[in-house]
């Protein structure tokens, strides 16, 4: 098929275009417009001002499925989390139905049903855009809710390796509590894969975790151990400090740590991988191979 991949440079979408070339498939790449392409077939878009399904339609022309894979973790004037999560979205899911584009997958987020985060709210509502849309038999639609999907190239995933290194942490404290099911990035590309192939009837909300939970501060000490060193002392930092610490990330708009993440931490992100296992056909990655099997 000719595949319309937007995020086609992100984290998850270079895994998904690689999943989706291997499948047989001619991956057309969407790039940000303010660059110029560099391949034959990538195509320029901007998530931040394409809110009108007329501005979707002639990059529809030819395309059999799209690929939502573009994510923000803050809002910036560059990026209006509203527009890059919400309105992009809902008006390209808009131009599909019109065009006649039967297959759409959306990769969402696992954790944002119960969240009062800007990200959840946006996320939410493009989620219920789609879910509408398919309602209506007007396409079909599969979306991805993944919980901390772990690979090379990740920005949170390096994060949590660097602090993995070091023999002495200080973690906020909702890292102690809230849980998480991390997945290898290159699970969820495989299973998008999937939904343009052998599973292409799937439909409704896939929820793609790990086949175990655990706390994110477990999370750094297992991959520590799994990079063969002898165990951390992990310190929790003062609630104060904290909410001090988000507020001035707050005041740095490239900074992923602020007050939205803070909050988003103090809530579990963890599913069912029933059906994620499913359209693997097999187990997830465990947590304790996670260096192994995506950091190489």
């Amino acid at each position: 098929m000719h595949i319309l991949l937007t995020g086609s440079t992100g984290f998850i979408g270079r895994s998904v275009a690689a999943a989706l070339i291997r499948a047989g498939h001619t991956v057309h790449g969407g790039v940000s417009g303010r660059r110029p392409a560099e391949g034959a077939l990538d195509v320029p878009m901007d998530f931040a001002r394409d809110t009108a399904p007329a501005a979707w339609l002639p990059r529809l022309a030819g395309i059999d499925a799209v690929v939502n894979a573009v994510g923000v973790l803050r809002d910036t004037p560059a990026r209006p989390i509203d527009a890059v999560h919400h309105l992009a979205p809902a008006a390209l899911f808009d131009a599909c139905a019109e065009a006649g584009v039967q297959r759409v997958v959306h990769i969402s987020a696992l954790g944002i049903e119960a969240s009062g985060t800007r990200y959840a709210r946006t996320k939410r509502a493009a989620d219920a855009h789609l879910l509408g849309l398919a309602a209506q038999g007007r396409l079909r639609a599969a979306i991805l809710r993944p919980s901390i999907v772990f690979g090379r190239g990740g920005d949170s995933s390096s994060l949590f390796m660097n602090l993995a290194r070091l023999p002495v942490a200080l973690l906020p404290g909702p890292l102690f509590t809230a849980r998480v099911q991390p997945v290898a990035v290159h699970e969820v590309a495989q299973v998008v894969a999937a939904l343009l192939g052998h599973a292409g009837q799937t439909e409704g909300i896939v929820e793609c975790a790990g086949p175990e939970a655990l706390t994110l501060a477990g999370l750094v000490a297992s991959l520590r151990q799994q990079q063969g060193r002898r165990p951390a002392r992990l310190l929790r930092l003062p609630d104060a400090l904290t909410q001090l610490s988000a507020r001035l990330g707050d005041a740095v708009p490239s900074a992923p740590w602020c007050t939205e993440t803070l909050q988003m931490l103090g809530s579990d992100n963890v599913g069912n991988p029933a059906v994620f296992e499913q359209l693997l056909g097999r187990p997830g990655v465990h947590y304790r191979q996670l260096v192994a099997a995506a950091w190489q």
